[in-house]
């Protein structure tokens, strides 16, 4: 991996006049009585590339660059933002900004404090080899269509749909404080789906790679990226390799009978459960009720601070906005706040939230832990989803050690589709393939599996927990919040874990219900 003092912020993205337009639009919000004031300037850029049966299906390449002013008037915000980055447009935007905020004033039901922060100045840059924009489509075509027509081949598959989507964010934030940063990172995320299809009744299965999204770069396409800080490199061919036999033996697997199981509950599953169960239930905003009109509240309420128990006493989730290729991972917040790591639960106790610097100051803690991001410069920060992760146990047992204590039981691989009340509590879960256990050994593959639980119920049923070995670096792209919407991308790190006695339903029944 290139060392970080060779990695830096895109010439392009610092030709733009930064400094130029911090200095006019802060200056301006002062002069008109902000008693708290911060400038960011965007730029996205974004490439998808989609193959059906190894040929190009769509290639997109796009660029959004835009600038935002927000500022705090009389206890009241305000924010305006504009896609034109030049002097003028900034001192236009302060002062727009410091209008609505008077002009809000009036509606506002709370006055913002925000906690405070040390200066900050400086630049990061997140850790890659190869920047993905800097190869040709024609050869990230070929690596794709190559890898589509391998699987094409197997005679149990009749289509292979294959996807890639680079992201670069580069982002300059200024405050009053005096606080100056600069920021650049990558993420990628791919995947490649084999279909099955029965040319009598027409019913089809899918079977599709589990390979995480990451903060990396090209390397970690092509294999060829090294194993670090939790995010290991990935074997895309032996993978990919293995698909056609895996969903051929998942067309004529048997369908799950209902009851109780114990679960061996693999990463690369149970990273979605974490972000739906944990991760949205211990946001601050949701707890205290304010998302409540977009996907509910929590049941984790602030008066379960440092009582609840959330889980088994082997259950410990961090925080953090540090942890290497994290897709949450960055330097500084979009409030100018230090990455940090934190506590949400220890020993299976409720003991932390995410916050934003208002958040923090309303909970009447002395500092953010550095929560706040927003998708782009037409968007006003709002307080997001850190890397939220479940820690393993140093010496907890390796997969098959997890696998061989299982009596009788499923081992569940890959994520799928999902449902989760609003309070973040009564939730179903399916996956990619699901292996029936017997007598401590895999015995062939299910089909029509869902497990089904309560939050407290399934962390509570945790009754062993992997060792470093079986930890992955999971997550996504596509993190839903706020009004108007946005998407953020965050990672979940887990080791694999057995669970007690989950409900299992099988999907197919309920679904002909």
């Amino acid at each position: 991996m290139a060392p970080a003092e060779m990695r830096r912020v895109d010439a392009d993205f610092l030709a733009l006049p930064l400094s130029l337009c911090a200095d006019a639009a802060l200056s301006r919000a002062a002069e008109l009585g902000a008693t708290h004031a911060d400038v960011r300037v965007v730029a996205l850029h974004t490439s998808d590339m989609s193959l059906r049966d190894a040929k190009l299906d769509a290639s997109v390449l796009d660029r959004d660059t835009g600038i935002a002013v927000r500022v705090v008037v009389d206890g009241c915000w305000g924010f305006a933002a504009s896609d034109v980055v030049e002097v003028g447009t900034a001192l236009l935007l302060a002062e727009r900004a410091v209008a609505l905020a008077r002009i809000s004033l009036p509606l506002s039901t709370m006055r913002v404090e925000l906690a405070a922060e040390p200066v900050h100045v400086g630049s990061w840059v997140s850790a890659y080899d190869v920047d993905p924009f800097e190869v040709p489509e024609s050869e990230r075509l070929e690596v794709m269509a190559a890898r589509s027509a391998g699987l094409l081949a197997h005679p149990a598959v009749a289509h292979v749909t294959s996807t890639v989507r680079t992201v670069k964010e580069q982002v300059f934030y200024a405050d009053l404080a005096g606080t100056r940063t600069t920021q650049q990172r990558l993420r990628l995320e791919s995947d490649v789906v084999a279909i099955a299809v029965d040319p009598t009744s027409g019913a089809f299965e899918t079977m599709a790679t589990t390979a995480p999204p990451t903060a990396r770069g090209w390397e970690y396409l092509t294999g060829a990226a090294v194993s670090v800080g939790g995010a290991r490199a990935w074997d895309w061919d032996a993978e990919v390799g293995a698909l056609g036999d895996l969903l051929e033996e998942k067309t004529k697997a048997p369908s799950v009978e209902p009851g109780r199981y114990d679960l061996v509950v693999h990463p690369t599953n149970l990273w979605l459960t974490i972000h739906e169960s944990i991760g949205h239930a211990t946001e601050l905003d949701r707890a205290l009720g304010y998302e409540a009109n977009y996907a509910g509240t929590s049941f984790a309420t602030p008066d379960k601070l440092n009582t609840l128990r959330y889980g088994s006493e082997l259950m410990n989730v961090t925080g953090d906005r540090v942890v290497q290729h994290g897709l949450s991972t960055v330097g500084w917040d979009d409030e100018g706040v230090a990455a940090q790591s934190w506590d949400i639960v220890k020993d299976g106790v409720l003991v932390g939230y995410q916050l934003d610097r208002g958040m923090a100051a309303e909970f009447g803690l002395p500092r953010s832990n550095g929560c706040a991001y927003a998708d782009s410069a037409s968007h006003t920060a709002i307080q997001r989803m850190p890397n939220v992760s479940v820690q393993f146990d140093p010496h907890g047992p390796d997969l098959d050690g997890l696998i061989g204590g299982v009596e009788d039981g499923i081992y569940v691989v890959g994520d799928k589709s999902w449902s989760i009340d609003m309070q973040r509590f009564n939730f179903q879960f399916t996956g990619q393939r699901f292996h029936r256990i017997k007598s401590g050994k895999l015995v062939g593959q299910l089909k029509d599996v869902a497990y089904q639980a309560t939050t407290t119920d399934f962390w509570g049923s945790m009754r062993a927990v992997g060792n470093e070995s079986t930890y992955l670096l999971g997550g996504a792209f596509n993190c839903g919040k706020g009004q108007p919407g946005q998407v953020a991308a965050v990672s979940h790190g887990c080791p694999a874990a057995v669970f007690d006695q989950v409900n299992i339903l099988n999907s197919a029944l309920e679904a002909g219900r």
